[in-house]
C-alpha cells in the first residue's frame, strides 16, 4: 500500500516539476538565440512590438517564479532602450490607433515598480490615453485597428483588456473596470457560436468586409490562436477585476464555458489544430501558439479557481503532446517549439479573406514568440 501511495505521489508532481524545469530552460534558449529582447519574435530592429512585449511578459513570470534577476534585466535592457525620458516610445504611432501596441504596457508596471522611474509611467499614461480615444463599435468595443474600421478582432481582447484592467487596479481608476468588462460582453455575443461552442476570429459591425458573413457579420473560420489570446485575455483580465464587481462572475462563466468546450477540439496528442474545428481536412495542423495558449488558460483557469481541478489534465495533456511532438532539443541543449502559425490576420493588403485555405496556408516557422511565450507561462502555471 505504501509503495502504491508513493508511486501516485510520483506522478501527481511529476507534470509540476518537469513543466516548471522546462519553462526555465526555454527562457534561458530564447535568451541565448535572442541575446536582446527586441530580436524576440525574430525581431530586425527596436520596436515596441506586441510579440516581444509577449515574450518579455513570460521572462517576467519567470523572474517572479525563480527570483532570478538576470530575466528582469533582459526586459529592462529592452525598454529602457525603448523608452526616454518624457515616456516617449520609439516608433509608437498613436495616430494609427493599433491596439497592439498596448500589449507591450503590460511589462511597464513590473519595471516600473522596480525601477521608480516616472518614464515608465508616463508611457503606461500614453498608452491609456490612446485607449481613451480609440474608436469604437456603437456598443463600445475597441476597433482593432483606425485602418480596420467597425471591426473587433479577438487578439485585440488581449492586447488592451488586461493592460487597462491592471492599470486601473494599481493606479485606482475603477471607472475603468466597467469599460473592460463590457470589451468582453460585446465581443462574446458578436463572435460566439452556439453550434460550436467556440469563437468566430473577428466580427464587422458594418457586414462589408468581404471576409464578414453579410447576414452576421462574422468571419467564417474559427483560427485557433485568436481563441487562444481569447482565453488568455479573460483569465489575466480577471487578475485585477475587483472579487465585489457585480459583473466579475459574467467573465467566469465565460471562462467555464470555453474550458468545457475545447476539451471537444483537442486532439488525442493533447494538441488543438491551426483552423480548431477541422481537424480532419487536409493541410490542417497542429499548432504550437493555440495548444500553448490554451495549456496556459486551463492551467491558470484551475490554479485560481474559476473551473473544476479536473480540467488540469487537459492542460497537462496539452503539456505532454508540446514535447512529443512540437519540442526539438537541440545540439547545444537549447530547446526549439515549432509548428507555429508566424502570423494571421484579416483584410488588409493583400486581401485576407479568412478562409481555411488562407489560415493552413500561411507561413510556418519555429520560436515564433505567439508561442513561445504562452508556452513558458504554461509551463510555469502548471509547475505553481
Amino acid at each position: 500500500m505504501k509503495r502504491y501511495f508513493l508511486l501516485l505521489l510520483a506522478v501527481f508532481i511529476s507534470v509540476p516539476v518537469s513543466a516548471q524545469k522546462t519553462a526555465i530552460k526555454f527562457a534561458d534558449s530564447e535568451m541565448k538565440r535572442f541575446p536582446q529582447a527586441w530580436q524576440l519574435d525574430h525581431g530586425s530592429r527596436l520596436y515596441f512590438g506586441y510579440s516581444q512585449g509577449l515574450g518579455c511578459l513570460a521572462m517576467l513570470k519567470v523572474w517572479k517564479q525563480t527570483g532570478d534577476r538576470k530575466y528582469f534585466d533582459y526586459v529592462q535592457k529592452w525598454t529602457d532602450s525603448i523608452i526616454n525620458d518624457k515616456g516617449e516610445i520609439h516608433l509608437y504611432e498613436v495616430e494609427t490607433y493599433n491596439i497592439d501596441y498596448v500589449n507591450s504596457g503590460k511589462v511597464l508596471f513590473d519595471v516600473y515598480k522596480q525601477t521608480k522611474n516616472e518614464k515608465y509611467k508616463l508611457a503606461m499614461d500614453r498608452l491609456v490615453k490612446q485607449l481613451k480615444n480609440q474608436p469604437r463599435t456603437h456598443e463600445g468595443v475597441f476597433w482593432h485597428k483606425l485602418i480596420y474600421q467597425h471591426q473587433i478582432w479577438l487578439d485585440g481582447l488581449y492586447m488592451g483588456s488586461p493592460f487597462l484592467a491592471q492599470y486601473a487596479a494599481e493606479f485606482n481608476k475603477p471607472e475603468f473596470f466597467d469599460d473592460v468588462i463590457n470589451q468582453f460582453l460585446v465581443c462574446a455575443k458578436h463572435t460566439y457560436d452556439a453550434k460550436t461552442g467556440l469563437y468566430y476570429h473577428a466580427w464587422d459591425e458594418s457586414k462589408t468586409q468581404k471576409w464578414a458573413n453579410p447576414e452576421t457579420g462574422q468571419s467564417p473560420n474559427f483560427w485557433g490562436r485568436s481563441i487562444g489570446w481569447w482565453y488568455m485575455a479573460l483569465v489575466d483580465t480577471l487578475d485585477y477585476i475587483p472579487q465585489n464587481h457585480p459583473k466579475r462572475q459574467e467573465l467566469i462563466q465565460l471562462v467555464q464555458q470555453l474550458a468545457e468546450v475545447l476539451p471537444r477540439y483537442q486532439d488525442k496528442t493533447g494538441l488543438w489544430y491551426q483552423v480548431v474545428d477541422k481537424g480532419t481536412q487536409p493541410a490542417n495542423y497542429l499548432e504550437a501558439s493555440v495548444s500553448s495558449m490554451c495549456m496556459y488558460g486551463y492551467a491558470k483557469a484551475v490554479n485560481k479557481g474559476y473551473i473544476d481541478a479536473k480540467y488540469k489534465k487537459v492542460a497537462e495533456k496539452a503539456y505532454d503532446g508540446l514535447m512529443k511532438n512540437l519540442i526539438v532539443k537541440n545540439a547545444d541543449g537549447t530547446l526549439t517549439l515549432t509548428k507555429c502559425c508566424a502570423v494571421a490576420g484579416l483584410g488588409g493588403t493583400p486581401y485576407r479573406d479568412g478562409s481555411f485555405e488562407y489560415y493552413v496556408n500561411e507561413r510556418i516557422r519555429d520560436n515564433d514568440a505567439k508561442a513561445t511565450g504562452p508556452f513558458i507561462m504554461g509551463c510555469l502555471e502548471l509547475g505553481k
